[in-house]
């Protein structure tokens, strides 16, 4: 392979490199919120607001709670379903304990996206006053009041002040075939007066979960992630990868947001308050039971009023553009709300997603004619290869040509090898004499690189080919990297406790390539032959080893065109006549 080849190989990867460094200057995350001392005990007023009459003065979070005594409070558990999911919902804290997405599953059974560990927190539980503040776990009477919607209510008073309770009513609103539901918190006070909730200037703050499903053994951020999200003006503003969060850590965004969530790489669960301006608290708490703890939750400023509604909407389901934008038009939910711009929490590339998107297109158009992931991503492939092949031979060809002006650009550069200014002339002049471009086997290549990228991007992380099988038996999940042989104990390097048929298979399309791109002869040494033919496909062996089965099918099959494209092209040049000079 010769230098030229070489040039091409650092031209492809300055153009990823720069393409992505573009993207990120168009299109930066936002500088993330500095992180804030968690509240702590305070007796001084609060600052939000001016002080008037009916306002309530903060009290230390030691301030004592209690729920008034009820006979009609009985624990007990309430469960809707409709058509795509399952709800569990405990009175004990008017809480929801699991949520099940029954057309999706993880290991057989439904995903549910409220993973608790062993002594986690369940969803939407309620704690007085700041994120570390006491929980609700009480008892709270129940009321159905229709079949999807639920209602829980219980009295509480603070110590010292029994002739005054406050009801804490907590409402749930649940709709066939939606992935979003509503959340009501009501505070109401039995006297004309502001709800004696102020603590550290928090009346209440709702949680969202210890973690969300699906189950995962590590966050390696690529097959499995976890990313706290915030939308802002329309526009996603922030984000924080769940690995930048130590174990212990706290953030907390004091910003009105249209919405907060953390998601997943195929589903999220999201949370969209009402105008009020809570803050946002993003925690990594450890929990028994579970690889890694990231809790979302909402807290609520200090009530002026004797009574209140705080209104949250919630969506858990999966990243996937048809479930997340039936929530832009209002037409197309049972809810009838609408610019959500729910969509904004998938993962985007500003740059190429266009690109990806009439990619997938493509995708399922092949799978809607044989139904079965893995045939589409090989048709999809031979499809895009077809369409690039005009490049492809473009490529090819110049390559020969400078293949064959070898000898006479040696001849060149050993005559002038004392004055480089000289040696450049003359190869310049053999080039316009010959009608030959020096980058014309690199140009058309790097054009392709846009493609390349899309299809990867597509591969890695397309929802439909999650739990998409192949071939039974060996390929059962396209979007998770396969394995013929497995154990538990020591872990080799790079391999880890897994042996994969995939990577073997490409490792031999990639030799299998190299063999039709080595040139017939030049002046490269042998090292370097070696160095491209070996050490390069075991490198690149290596970085796609624990890759998903889809982007290696895609990686296999491109190498096994791209060296029968070359084979064809060698052939075909071999029969017609050489050029020569006009």
């Amino acid at each position: 392979m010769e230098k030229r080849t070489l040039l091409a190989v650092v031209l492809s990867v300055l153009v990823i490199t720069i393409g992505f460094s573009i993207q990120n200057a168009l299109f930066p995350p936002d500088d993330f919120i500095a992180e804030r001392p968690v509240p702590t005990a305070s007796t001084e007023p609060d600052s939000r607001a001016p002080a008037d009459p009916g306002a309530v003065t903060a009290q230390p979070d030691s301030m004592e709670i209690r729920a008034v005594p009820d006979e009609r409070a009985t624990a007990r558990e309430i469960v809707f379903e409709s058509s795509n999911m399952r709800v569990a919902m405990n009175s004990e804290g008017a809480v929801i304990t699991s949520l099940e997405l029954l057309n999706h599953r993880d290991g057989g059974e439904p995903v549910n996206l409220v993973l608790r560990g062993d002594d986690g927190d369940p969803a939407m539980l309620t704690r007085f006053g700041g994120p570390d503040g006491r929980p609700v776990t009480e008892a709270f009477r129940f009321n159905q009041i229709s079949n999807n919607e639920f209602e829980f209510t219980r009295d509480f008073y603070i110590a010292g002040n029994e002739e005054e309770p406050f009801a804490l009513t907590k409402r749930y609103r649940f709709e066939p075939g939606e992935y979003l539901f509503n959340v009501e918190v009501e505070l109401r006070n039995t006297v004309n007066a502001a709800i004696p909730l102020n603590i550290d200037g928090f009346a209440y703050t709702l949680g969202f979960g210890p973690q969300i499903g699906p189950q995962f053994t590590e966050l390696d951020g690529r097959n499995e992630f976890r990313r706290f999200v915030t939308l802002t003006q329309g526009s996603r503003r922030l984000e924080r990868d769940s690995t930048e969060l130590s174990e212990g850590e706290r953030e907390i965004l004091d910003q009105r947001v249209e919405w907060a969530g953390l998601a997943g790489k195929y589903f999220a669960l999201i949370g969209i308050p009402d105008q009020t301006r809570y803050s946002i608290v993003f925690d990594s708490e450890p929990v028994s039971g579970l690889v890694r703890g990231h809790q979302m939750s909402f807290a609520r400023p200090a009530i002026r009023q004797s009574f209140n509604t705080d209104t949250f909407r919630v969506y858990a389901g999966p990243k996937t553009p048809e479930a997340l934008t039936r929530y832009d038009s209002a037409d197309s939910n049972a809810f009838r709300i609408s610019n959500l711009n729910l969509d904004q929490i998938l993962d985007s590339r500003p740059l190429l997603g266009w690109l990806e998107n009439v990619l997938r297109l493509g995708l399922n158009m092949f799978y809607r004619i044989i139904p079965n992931y893995g045939v589409a991503i090989i048709l999809l492939t031979i499809l895009v290869k077809a369409l690039l092949y005009p490049l492809t031979r473009k490529s090819f060809t110049s390559m020969k040509r400078m293949q064959e002006l070898n000898p006479k650009m040696n001849e060149l550069k050993e005559k002038y090898k004392n004055d480089q200014q000289k040696q450049q002339q003359a190869l310049a002049e053999l080039y316009k004499k010959e009608k030959v471009n020096p980058l014309g086997g690199c140009l058309p290549m790097v054009l392709q690189i846009p493609f390349f990228i899309a299809m990867f991007g597509v591969f890695n992380n397309s929802f439909d080919l999650r739990g998409a099988t192949f071939i039974p038996g060996w390929i059962d999940d396209l979007s998770v990297s396969e394995s013929i042989l497995s154990w538990s104990g020591f872990a080799l390097p790079v391999v880890g406790n897994d042996i994969r048929l995939l990577p073997l298979i490409f490792l031999a399309s990639q030799l299998f390539t190299s063999k039709f791109m080595q040139p017939a002869g030049g002046a490269q040494s042998g090292a370097q032959q070696k160095m491209f033919k070996y050490l390069l496909p075991a490198f690149i062996f290596f970085v796609l080893y624990n890759m998903p089965a889809g982007l290696l099918v895609y990686m296999i099959l491109t190498n096994v065109t791209t060296g029968l494209q070359q084979y064809w092209s060698q052939r075909g040049a071999k029969k017609a006549p050489t050029p020569t000079a006009g």
